[in-house]
């Protein structure tokens, strides 16, 4: 982002829909999310990814992985792996 752009938001409505950012900010969308919802006081929340070749997929799972206020996550069984659930938890 540059100096003269604003940032960008998102409502907390527990779906995030990455189709309308680069690849390669993907991992920061998803953390800044993931903490938004915590705090919004969600304990589920549903990431859209796409099917694609799986690479976002692949970020998006690797970002929650690695996250301390996620307590687990799984592909959303009805997107044919174009999602992924997520249960926050508190952080460790």
């Amino acid at each position: 982002m540059t100096d003269d752009e604003e940032p960008f938001r998102l409502p907390v409505d527990g779906m995030l829909d990455l189709h309308a950012f680069r690849p390669e900010d993907a991992r920061s969308v998803v953390d800044e999310y993931v903490r938004e919802a915590h705090a919004a006081g969600l304990v589920e929340i549903r990431i859209v990814h796409g099917r694609g070749t799986g690479v976002l997929r692949g970020i998006v799972q690797a970002a929650l992985e690695a996250h301390p206020l996620v307590q687990a996550f799984w592909d959303d069984p009805m997107s044919h792996l174009g999602a992924t659930m997520v249960k926050l938890g508190t952080a460790s």
